[in-house]
């Protein structure tokens, strides 16, 4: 098959209850072993993709720890350029490749800003980010496979434009509950399950209290 878009895996740990956050913002679910586990898929990758709320909860670096093996290129979705000067992301840019992706709806002033750092700024779409234009656009900066970390909405909007190619779901031993918590899909959601995601189950491994289940579409 000819592909014209970087292979796309989706990753992330999650309660039973399918939450990855609480109503707090608390994402800390994982153990040690699967963050390892992690940093080794991160270091197989070509880059990370989340998005802007991601950033502004977590704050986090998205490099490889914890294992030798090279940082991918880490992809920031903000439509608007909102993302904090002083965040791990811009603060280490000099260090590790990346890219900061924007929409029309971007004041001057923001993308000016992002401007005066050493990452790439690309502009997509006109209200918002238009993803599959995004990925066409990521091929062909040699970008081959991408590992998405992002929230609930980043997760929604990537399987509703029929983007996501892997899950792997980390299914931690822990209850979250609450309306305000993130799940690992949000947005609008299917509204039958015909018109749903059809996956089939790949691989389970067992870690102690943990299981992940790695699924293909």
């Amino acid at each position: 098959m000819v592909r014209y878009r970087p292979y796309v895996v989706l990753s992330a740990a999650i309660s039973l209850d399918g939450k990855i956050a609480t109503r707090s913002g608390d994402s800390q679910l994982s153990s040690k072993k699967d963050s390892r586990r992690v940093h080794k898929l991160r270091s197989g990758v070509d880059a990370i993709l989340v998005g802007r709320k991601t950033v502004s909860v977590d704050n986090p670096l998205l490099t490889v720890r914890h294992l030798k093996g090279k940082n991918p290129t880490r992809i920031i979705l903000d439509s608007k350029g909102t993302i904090r000067s002083d965040s791990k992301i811009l603060k280490t840019c000099k260090k590790v490749s990346t890219i900061i992706v924007v929409s029309e709806k971007i004041t001057k002033s923001n993308l000016a800003r992002l401007q005066k750092f050493p990452i790439d700024v690309i502009q997509c779409g006109k209200n918002k980010i238009n993803l599959k234009q995004l990925f066409r656009i990521l091929y062909r900066k040699k970008i081959k496979k991408i590992l998405v970390e992002g929230g609930g909405t980043t997760n929604w909007s990537l399987i509703e434009c029929k983007l996501v190619d892997e899950i792997i779901v980390t299914v931690t031993p822990f209850i979250i509950g609450g309306k305000k918590a993130i799940s690992l899909i949000e947005g609008k959601g299917f509204d039958t399950i015909p018109k749903s995601l059809s996956l089939k189950l790949k691989k389970i491994i067992k870690m102690n209290s943990e299981i992940v289940l790695n699924y293909t579409v």
